[in-house]
């Protein structure tokens, strides 16, 4: 019997890139049967989505090979400096996305370690542009925060305070797992990573908890 096979393109900067966020989807997806994961990453360190829209060259990726998903991440505090920006610039590769036959998929992220209150903002940019465009949203920031507050013994940041640790993207692949393939299964599968049983434990409780609650609002 033939595998389904998921064809997602990221595009993105180092929030994406560091540990390999796609490959942990790709694993995760594998372990829970869904199917085979595969994608590829376009990204640019510390660059806005609009600088990827001026150099064209995730829009001739899109057009050369039909994708499944498209996943957007906005460079990291952009959504809380300027939502319009962030919303125009979502707005604009939606189009080709859509033109090219995928779903739209905004990767939600974090606040910075020494601006938590901020996430409030990111979170309604991120929800909002969803919305607008019937795009899946997966609610990483959320999951992060939902971890910092229900287990404070975990760390998420790298040591930058910025970007995530091993941990702080397990937690977003998970939450992207939770978000694009449980339908009504509620368990998230074991991949092999360098993290402590009770740490990925946690991990997928919260990243289920915060989908099933995201959803339930009809964010």
């Amino acid at each position: 019997m033939a595998k389904n096979i998921h064809r997602a393109l990221f595009i993105g900067n180092s929030f994406t890139a560091r540990n390999n966020l796609p490959e942990l989807v790709a694993q995760l997806t594998s372990a829970g049967n869904k199917g085979v994961f595969e994608h590829e990453l376009i990204s640019v360190n510390g660059a806005p989505l609009r600088t990827h829209l001026n150099k064209g060259e995730a829009q001739q990726r899109m057009q050369a090979l039909r994708r499944d998903y498209v996943v957007l991440q906005e460079q990291s505090t952009l959504p809380v400096k300027n939502p319009t920006r962030t919303a125009e610039n979502i707005r604009d590769f939606d189009t080709g996305i859509k033109e090219a036959g995928a779903q739209t998929v905004l990767y939600m992220t974090w606040a910075r370690q020494n601006a938590p209150e901020t996430q409030e903002t990111l979170s309604e940019t991120y929800t909002q542009a969803g919305r607008e465009l019937a795009a899946t949203v997966v609610p990483a920031g959320l999951a992060w925060q939902h971890c910092l507050a229900t287990h404070p013994d975990i760390v998420l940041h790298d040591k930058d305070q910025s970007h995530p640790n091993l941990a702080g993207s397990y937690l977003a692949a998970c939450t992207f797992y939770a978000t694009l393939f449980i339908g009504r299964s509620r368990t998230i599968p074991a991949i092999d990573i360098d993290l402590d049983d009770s740490t990925i434990k946690a991990l997928h409780g919260t990243a289920l908890e915060t989908v099933r609650a995201y959803k339930k609002k009809g964010a």
